[in-house]
């Protein structure tokens, strides 16, 4: 706690040591020579742990000259980062209701407020303040970038894409992909209502602003999957590939069923042979293993599997081959061990990540397209254990 008041005094020290300085080169001011003591009262008070009474005192010195505003602004702005709203949201309050203040003071002071609220979880008041500043042309990049986390906290995605384009435009960097999310999440909402064809709308409209969209491929293959269309679906979801091949491993048990559905076991293995051509994805061996144990027998899919694993050692395709040898084991030792085995590699498997955000490293067992620990959108990846790794 110590260490944390002494954060918070240093620059009201500072403040106060200058205040003082005034006071000895210049004499009183304004009348009022009690100000540098006001100060000192409230360092008291804080260092006493009573930064409620420091509070009282630095509100009534803001009344005796103006020139102490940045002081007050620090002060206030070092309570909301340690945590205490209340008072923080007092103290700039405090500074709004003076009416002397400085137009840029003024504003200075609205933005500070407005970030007290929106940290304080009152998204409403936070919001109006920040609208308040962009249409004055104040604080605007911060603060439409308050308002877009604001809109993105309420789901209110229409308002985020607008906020969104508008700070593309102040910043002159386009936020192309993060709209196309926006448009991805409305298109899942359709979805829920059961409305298909208003989530294909979308869909395509996040495609048409971001080419690279993964997620927006996949919503379409399942939309056409929706309507029995398998061929196009499967047109969509190998579109994949060609975005980031990272996110095969999401893409192919779609391709496979919807191959397996159609009866075209030749067109499944054509197209796990070329996806395998190019990448070493262990969704893909495992796919190319079932079709081959359907086909040729257990033999020819563990000479697959024990061929593949001598190239891209896995955990994950040690467990397959396991599996397939305890499907002709006999009962004895030897298939007890093999039992064991598995048991370890399984609870091996079990505890390691199926995905990772590449921007702060938040690890998960589902896909999420926002990033619950950076709230960066489409960095959560697939984990490479789990789904293979390009050539």
């Amino acid at each position: 706690m110590i260490d944390a008041l002494w954060l918070l005094l240093l620059p009201v020290a500072a403040a106060s040591g200058w205040l003082a300085a005034r006071w000895d080169q210049g004499g009183r001011r304004h009348g009022r020579g009690d100000l540098p003591q006001a100060y000192l009262e409230g360092l008291n008070f804080l260092l006493n742990e009573q930064p409620d009474k420091a509070i009282e005192v630095f509100i009534r010195a803001l009344e005796v000259d103006p020139d102490t505003v940045e002081t007050h602004l620090a002060i206030g702005n070092l309570f909301r980062r340690r945590g205490e709203i209340e008072r923080a949201t007092r103290i700039h309050q405090n500074l709004i209701a003076r009416p002397s203040l400085a137009r840029g003071q003024r504003y200075q002071a609205l933005y500070e407020l407005a970030q007290d609220y929106h940290k304080a979880g009152l998204l409403d008041r936070a919001e109006n303040l920040f609208q308040e500043l962009v249409e004055a042309g104040q604080h605007t990049e911060p603060a439409l970038r308050s308002l877009l986390d604001i809109y993105q906290q309420e789901k209110e995605w229409e308002r985020a894409i607008q906020t969104c384009r508008r700070l593309g435009r102040e910043t002159g960097r386009r936020m192309d992909a993060q709209i196309a999310q926006f448009y991805c999440e409305q298109a899942d909402e359709a979805v829920a209502r059961g409305d298909g064809a208003g989530a294909e709308r979308l869909a395509a409209r996040a495609l048409g602003v971001d080419p690279g969209c993964v997620r927006a491929n996949l919503l379409l293959g399942e939309a056409a999957r929706g309507r029995g269309d398998l061929r196009r679906a499967i047109r969509l979801w190998r579109r994949v590939e060609a975005q980031d091949p990272q996110y095969l491993g999401e893409v192919v048990p779609r391709v496979v069923e919807a191959y397996r559905r159609l009866g075209d076991e030749e067109g499944l293995r054509a197209f796990l042979r070329e996806a395998l051509d190019r990448y070493d994805h262990l969704v893909l061996m495992l796919a190319m293993v079932d079709l081959l144990a359907e086909r040729e027998g257990g033999r020819a899919a563990q000479a697959f599997v024990v061929d593949w694993l001598r190239q891209h050692p896995s955990a994950g395709g040690l467990r397959r081959l396991i599996q397939l040898r305890l499907a002709e084991a006999p009962d004895g030792a030897g298939r007890r061990d093999l039992e064991v085995l598995l048991s370890i590699i399984e609870d091996l498997l079990a505890r390691q990540p199926s995905y990772a955000c590449v921007q702060c490293g938040f690890e998960a067992k589902t896909l999420h397209w926002q990033c619950p620990s950076c709230k960066r959108w489409a960095t959560v990846k697939p984990s490479l254990e789990h789904h293979g790794a390009a050539r």
